[in-house]
């Protein structure tokens, strides 16, 4: 008879988790929209290997500092104004880096642009995973990376459409960002606050009322019983000292690791540097354009597919596949670029490597991320496994061009496949399955 009336308001959960989801929409674009427009920034700011490293790093810098605020304005003051304040971020930094007059101010703005993609990059997924019930939780916190592919698609699309309109085109290229953070603003004025979040600092009554229009009595009951006697004895507000402590610190490694190795994989190298990989075998700059929509549509595909499967399959054989399909394909993709094979198994072997990273780390590093660290400490432990990815997203794409120019643009694609293999052994070891129990069920697994 109780499960009977466990019933769920699927409606109401997917519609908050798709607005809190836009965050990752403006992730895809400022991840996609450098990829179009390397080609007139390097014409524009006169960029040797070192600055177009850094400068495509810089996001990545940018959103440690957005991460690190959200983690500490997500258990102070909750969920819903740290979204706000990214959405915010995201708007004038997209018109400073359309107005930049110079390298100095662009760097600097996309830095800027880093600080909100960090802040929703950790607030997105954490906020879907506290207000979708444990059968749902992991396709809804794919919504986010669905959001991240749907962004880069179109901004794929919408730098392929600019790049015939002159030396800056990629001016428009980013301006245009201002659109989607201003509805994202206003989305995230229509979502409630997490009821997890509400439950921990004591505003029982509203957190309650939230619950109900996520299920029914019996879940809101449930929900509530369980949430508290996870905070039970947890008192002040926690510091990223506790993140360390040995009785949740399983769970950290787990989460830093993965979150390290979703970036070091090398799969943002093919993101950010599609133009520079087909320029090493001969190709145009509208054959490298078309290539970057090539991506985005097998990135959204396979994304779609992950979603139907990261609730049904589960999280650790998707990631048990991608990385070492990804090891495999990556010495293939090095091997054509070393021998300068025909553009054609270039783009097999990229699209490959894309599709199997949609199925699996794409989407399943955030959903483990946002699941494995207990109540009381998931805002500062998620921003310390979140900055790390972030840290080595940046070690990634500033390197890739001095490697590239050292090794040649196959000797780095070497390297990214040993460290899927590494990963491959890592989840094998250490990572559990986690669908289908509630965070709370997950926080007394990952204590062991």
């Amino acid at each position: 008879m109780e499960k009977a009336e466990m019933r769920f308001n699927n409606g109401f959960v997917t519609g908050i988790s798709f607005i809190s989801a836009l965050g990752g929409y403006l992730f895809g674009f400022d991840f996609a929209v450098i990829s179009g427009a390397l080609p007139f920034l390097r014409k524009a700011f006169a960029l040797d290997a070192w600055w177009e490293g850094f400068l495509t790093g810089s996001l990545g810098l940018g959103c440690i500092i957005g991460c690190l605020i959200a983690g500490k304005l997500a258990d102070r003051y909750g969920r819903r104004p740290g979204l706000m304040l990214a959405a915010a971020i995201f708007a004038v930094s997209s018109l400073g880096m359309a107005i930049a007059g110079n390298l100095t101010i662009f760097v600097l703005m996309r830095f800027a642009a880093g600080i909100g993609v960090g802040m929703a990059s950790m607030l997105s997924p954490m906020y879907i995973a506290e207000v979708s019930p444990a059968s749902i939780r992991g396709r809804n916190v794919a919504i986010n990376q669905l959001t991240i592919v749907i962004g880069i698609l179109i901004t794929n699309i919408v730098n392929y459409l600019l790049s015939n309109h002159g030396p800056d085109a990629w001016r428009w290229m980013f301006g245009l960002g201002f659109v989607p953070s201003g509805l994202f603003l206003l989305g995230v004025l229509w979502l409630p606050e997490s009821p997890r979040w509400l439950l921990k600092v004591g505003r029982d009554n509203e957190a309650q009322a939230v619950l109900s229009k996520i299920g029914s009595e019996a879940f809101v009951s449930s929900t509530t019983d369980s949430i508290k006697q996870s905070l039970s004895g947890v008192t002040g507000k926690q510091s990223y000292a506790a993140v360390f402590e040995k009785a949740v610190r399983p769970a950290v490694i787990v989460g830093i690791t993965l979150a390290v190795f979703q970036q070091l994989c090398g799969i943002n190298v093919v993101f950010n540097y599609t133009s520079t990989i087909f320029a090493s075998v001969g190709a145009n700059l509208n054959r490298q354009l078309v290539e970057t929509i090539a991506i985005g549509i097998v990135n959204l595909l396979f994304t779609l597919l992950a979603m139907r499967q990261v609730d049904k399959l589960g999280r650790r054989p998707l990631m048990l596949i991608g990385s070492i399909g990804l090891a495999v394909t990556y010495l293939l993709l090095a091997y054509f670029l070393q021998i300068k094979a025909p553009a054609i198994w270039i783009s097999v072997s990229v699209l490959l490597a894309i599709g199997l990273y949609a199925t699996s780390l794409a989407p399943v590093t955030w959903v483990l991320i946002s699941e494995i660290f207990p109540n009381h400490i998931r805002g500062v432990a998620s921003s310390v496994a979140i900055v790390s990815l972030w840290g080595a997203y940046f070690v990634l794409v500033f390197t890739f061009p001095v490697l590239a120019k050292v090794l040649g643009t196959y000797g780095p694609f070497y390297l990214y496949a040993v460290i899927c293999f590494l990963g491959f052994l890592f989840v094998l070891k250490r990572v559990k399955e986690t669908k289908g129990q509630t965070l709370e069920e997950l926080e007394q697994q990952f204590k062991h």
